[in-house]
């Protein structure tokens, strides 16, 4: 395989400045709108060179949140105490605290964003 099997992801949102803000507080990070025709994006931080997909919050009537269908997005972090501990103080919900998974892969925890979407967290430590 040349490379990791995940290109680019994309999170339905219904209010993108709520969305944006939130996952900005979260993660300390800046996202950048754009209107690309009818759909608007506001993409993450893309590091060349380095491992991982970038991906985008999407805000158009086809992408709809949700707490419980579809694929489950883990967002990878030097330690999953960090960003979940800015969840609630920014808007989400925790529904999975941090918990180890075993058999040495770390740690993740559950959470819902402030538009619906269940997501998780990943980390070694």
């Amino acid at each position: 395989m040349e490379h990791n099997m995940i290109g680019w992801f994309e999170i339905p949102v219904t209010n993108m400045e709520r969305a944006k803000k939130f996952y900005e507080a979260v993660f300390d990070i800046t996202i950048e709108v754009h209107d690309v025709g009818v759909i608007k994006m506001g993409w993450f931080p893309f590091a060349s060179g380095k491992s991982g997909a970038s991906g985008s919050l999407v805000q158009h009537e086809m992408y709809e949140p949700s707490e419980k269908a579809g694929s489950l997005l883990y967002f990878s972090c030097k330690d999953v105490s960090v960003p979940l501990g800015k969840i609630e103080k920014a808007g989400g919900k925790i529904i999975q605290a941090k918990k180890e998974i075993g058999g040495g892969h770390g740690f993740m925890a559950l959470f819902i964003d402030t538009e619906g979407n269940r997501l998780a967290l990943h980390s070694q430590q």
